[in-house]
């Protein structure tokens, strides 16, 4: 068995960014940006009004009595300069006229017909908004996920277009005669596929485009046959059938079909019968038939290799910490992921584990919403101790 490091090590090597494609602004929301975008343009393009009020030249002092000789608002610039003695009605956000130098805010100002004055203890900052204060043309955004604060900044920046890392396909494939569909009505010796589910959704929401693909069963034909569907994937997801039993086909078949293996088998619970290689030059990975090994070994190995193919940075995950909120006894040979509940505490949150941690308790899984990392060989732990957490 090798490590945890060592396995995620080896699954981001098989997983290499894929190509680009241009996509319009409005289809960006989520997309990995994999270029550089610049900017075309200074934001504001010109020197703009921060305040409802009158653009002024020179001092205008207090008291000073002026005359409005026109008006700017957004999207209509006044035409004209504006010179000593006199003022130009502006809203906020339109252009600041030719001549002046500050914006006299209409709270400051005793108006009365086209003429203003302008108050005592009137505020003496110039309300102007300077052009470029917020970037200038060639101006860029490094790659990244695109949220939607991004969209607003690239829009300003007048980029259309951008452009992406292509979506992941991901295949998904269930292994195994137990298995029906949900709606269908299963024997007495069947259960629910239902780790597919999760591992779509989580592939989903990571940017990738997932396919699941029938369940294949024990059979070397069937799942040969479902493996050859996956072969145009950028990434295969087999689920179950990677143990040591009669039943379980996956490397047997996949390695009759020119798998280069990886690794097989992780130092980590739950999850220890982990495979990952290459599939006729497809990354393959053969994820444990439990449910919560499945859905774990997803979160610590499939969410970062689809991360890698997106050319996103950092793909591995980050762990946080926590203060254990009980006393948690010695772990064993194996990196421990214990579902864990997490509470508000002072600085840093509290972590408790659930008492049950058999990995085919969904019902615990969807309570959890982090998983408590138990280092190989780590001692026993008092209430207190911070520890290391990845949240779900």
């Amino acid at each position: 068995m090798i490590s945890v490091e060592e396995a995620l090590a080896r699954v981001l090597a098989l997983a290499a960014p894929l190509g680009a494609e241009s996509v319009p602004l409005a289809r960006a929301a989520g997309r990995a940006m994999c270029a550089p975008a610049v900017a075309g343009r200074d934001q504001p393009p010109f020197a703009a009004s921060a305040m409802d009020g009158y653009a002024v030249a020179g001092d205008a002092p207090e008291g000073a009595s002026l005359s409005v000789v026109g008006m700017a608002a957004a999207g209509h610039a006044f035409a004209g300069a504006v010179g000593p003695g006199q003022a130009v009605r502006i809203f906020t956000g339109a252009p600041l006229p030719a001549g002046a130098n500050r914006v006299v805010i209409q709270e400051d100002v005793l108006a009365a017909g086209d003429r203003i004055t302008i108050r005592a203890n009137a505020d003496t900052g110039t309300n102007i908004r300077p052009q470029g204060q917020d970037f200038r043309a060639g101006a860029s955004l490094s790659p990244r996920r695109l949220r939607p604060n991004d969209l607003a900044l690239l829009a300003a920046m007048n980029v259309a277009a951008v452009p992406v890392t292509r979506r992941p396909v991901v295949a998904l494939i269930a292994t195994g005669d137990e298995l029906v569909m949900p709606g269908e009505d299963p024997r007495p010796d069947q259960i629910i596929a239902s780790n597919t589910f999760a591992l779509k959704a989580l592939a989903e929401a990571e940017g990738a485009e997932a396919r699941l693909l029938p369940i294949a069963r024990d059979t070397g034909a069937e799942l040969e046959a479902v493996l050859t569907l996956a072969l145009d994937a950028d990434l295969i997801v087999t689920i179950g059938g990677a143990s040591v039993g009669d039943h379980d086909l996956v490397e047997r078949v996949a390695g009759k079909m020119g798998l280069e293996r990886a690794f097989y088998k992780i130092a980590m619970r739950p999850g220890k019968p982990l495979m990952a290689g290459r599939l006729r030059g497809v990354p393959m990975l053969g994820l444990p038939g439990n449910p919560v090994s499945s859905i774990v070994c997803a979160h610590l190995f499939l969410l970062p290799m689809i991360r890698a193919m997106l050319g996103l940075a950092g793909p591995a995950p980050v762990p946080r910490r926590a203060t254990l909120a009980c006393d948690v006894p010695a772990n064993g040979p194996r990196t421990h992921y214990m579902r864990a509940r997490l509470a508000p505490g002072d600085g840093l949150p509290g972590i408790t584990p659930f008492d049950r941690q058999d990995s085919a308790l969904l019902s615990i899984l969807t309570e959890a919403d982090a998983l408590l990392i138990r280092p190989l060989g780590d001692g026993p732990r008092p209430a207190g101790h911070v520890v290391d957490y990845l949240p779900l």
